[in-house]
Formats: C-alpha cells, structure tokens, sequence
C-alpha cells in the first residue's frame, strides 16, 4: 500500500511550479501502476495552452472556473467544480483560467516527473526502467 498527504509534497521534485501552474505528482511512474495521479492549480488570469501528443489526460475539475477550448475545432466549455474532460485524441488545447482552478489529472502512460513542456506544450515520453 502506498500512501501520502498532499502536503508531503510540497518543496519536493513532485512539486512543479511555474508562473501559471502548480502541479504536485502524487502517483508516478516509479509507483508502477499504469497511470499517473497529479493535482493541478492553475493561477487566476492565466492563459495556458499545452498539447500532450504522447499522453491520455483525463481532467477532473474539484475548484474554480475558466474556459477550456479545443484548439483544434475552436469548440468552448466553461470549467467549473464537476467539469471531466478527456483527451482521448490528444488535442492542442487552451485553459484560461478566471478563478484559481484545482484540478486532478491523469496521466496514461504514467509520466515519470522528469518531463518538462517543450516549446509545442508537449511532454517527451519518457518510460521508467525496471
């Protein structure tokens, strides 16, 4: 059994800070389990557009309010606490975000920690090693 409290997190290498988001990993790729288990805050006035090209995200809006909008097609939906998406087709996508938003994320294939946006949004895939 693996547990943990989301304070643990913080300062560690699970904590991932930038100036629009925070993302503490909470399960990874080292864990084994076929999935990754982030919790995602996006700042108040940002506007976010990432593209995970090698990853199925699956996003669970607990707080908060913005606009999600599908790069590809122009299509909007307004994230509230409740609001599920799902990028299954690994769509470029946009969050702006007008009330701090807190989401829970996963990730499949599990990300590792190490991965950093390149300059499409995109993370690299990266496979942990027995």
């Amino acid at each position: 059994m693996y547990t943990l409290h989301i304070d643990d997190l913080n300062g560690t290498d699970r904590d991932i800070q930038t100036p629009n988001w925070r993302s503490r990993r909470m399960v990874l790729g080292k864990e084994k389990v076929g999935f990754s288990l982030h919790e995602t805050t996006l700042h108040p006035g940002t506007d976010n557009e990432f593209w995970y090209a090698n990853h199925v995200e699956a996003v669970y809006c607990v707080g908060g309010k913005g606009t999600l909008t599908n790069l590809e097609t122009g299509e909007e939906h307004k994230v509230t606490d409740g609001f599920l998406y799902l990028l299954n087709g690994h769509e470029k996508h946009r969050l702006q975000v007008e009330e701090e938003l807190r989401m829970v994320c996963v990730f499949n294939p599990p990300v590792t920690g190490r991965e950093v946006h390149d300059e499409d949004g995109v993370y690299p895939l990266i496979v942990e090693e027995d």
